[in-house]
């Protein structure tokens, strides 16, 4: 089934825009000449996007959404039908990232993540998919993470939303083909995006990881998100299903397809390393 391979006028919604993948999603789609809705739970930061991308010349209506709450969700489903009359490209971006040791990871973290990372993107399915079905096109586009394809020790509730996200859109993929709606997975590695820094980390009294060191890290050797952006446009044009960005996820990709043991290897190392 081929993608969307014209954007211009095509009505795109992306949620977590009022940043990092987001954002330069957003953008790349107004440089495609797409009509947007951008949401974020972040209202300052979604009004600077709003404003960066109107002043590309591009047409955009921002709305504050937590995407853990399926009414808003709904909310943002009717508003896009409203306003523009249809819904082309949905793009399932929000994220949180919270680490730490499954031992000690509390339960209102696990609450939190699993809303915003995984139930946030079965409401944006939801609530978005009738439309499409009923216009017999679209496409689907959910961010899982590397930590999708392949296990993070100190990252266990993060992986296991990812994961679901993965096998979702997996499924997802091969059901609404028939309705000529493409599903494309992205599986992003190391992002210099907010997300440590917005996020949390449980850490045990000897764990060697620390949040600000994790943040300097992704500054420091993180790519740009404009990479995930472009992958996404590709994504959107071809009909890709997994697309791995960064050289990381690619290698881990391969490397769980390939080995079961080297997978294995590699969660026991990360585990010995992390505390």
């Amino acid at each position: 089934m081929p993608g969307i391979k014209d954007l211009r006028d095509k009505v795109v919604v992306v949620t977590g825009a009022g940043s990092g993948i987001g954002r330069a999603t957003a953008h790349a789609f107004a440089m495609e000449k797409a009509k947007l809705v951008v949401a974020d739970i972040d209202e300052k930061r979604l009004d600077c996007v709003v404003k960066e991308i109107e002043d590309t010349g591009a047409r955009v209506v921002g709305k504050v959404v937590d995407v853990s709450d399926k009414s808003q969700v709904e909310q943002l489903a009717a508003f896009t039908i409203e306003t523009y009359g249809r819904v082309d490209v949905v793009h399932n971006n929000a994220g949180v990232g919270y680490g730490g040791p499954l031992e000690i990871f509390p339960i209102e973290d696990w609450e939190k993540i699993v809303g915003i990372n995984f139930w946030s993107v079965v409401y944006g399915v939801n609530y978005f998919l009738p439309h499409m079905i009923r216009q017999k096109s679209g496409h689907i586009v959910n961010t899982s993470s590397a930590a999708g394809l392949f296990g993070m020790a100190a990252l266990g509730a993060y992986t296991a939303t990812k994961h679901a996200v993965a096998g979702l859109s997996c499924v997802l993929r091969a059901e609404i083909r028939r309705h000529n709606i493409g599903v494309s997975t992205i599986c992003p590695g190391i992002i210099n995006t907010n997300i440590v820094r917005d996020g949390k980390s449980n850490l045990m009294p000897d764990q060697k990881l620390d949040q600000d060191k994790m943040a300097e890290f992704y500054d420091k050797h993180g790519w740009p998100p404009e990479r995930v952006a472009k992958a996404v446009i590709k994504a959107v044009k071809k009909n890709k299903a997994i697309v791995p960005v960064g050289p990381e996820a690619w290698i881990m990709w391969y490397m769980r397809r390939m080995s079961e043991t080297l997978h294995n290897f590699y969660l026991w190392l990360s585990a010995k390393t992390a505390w």
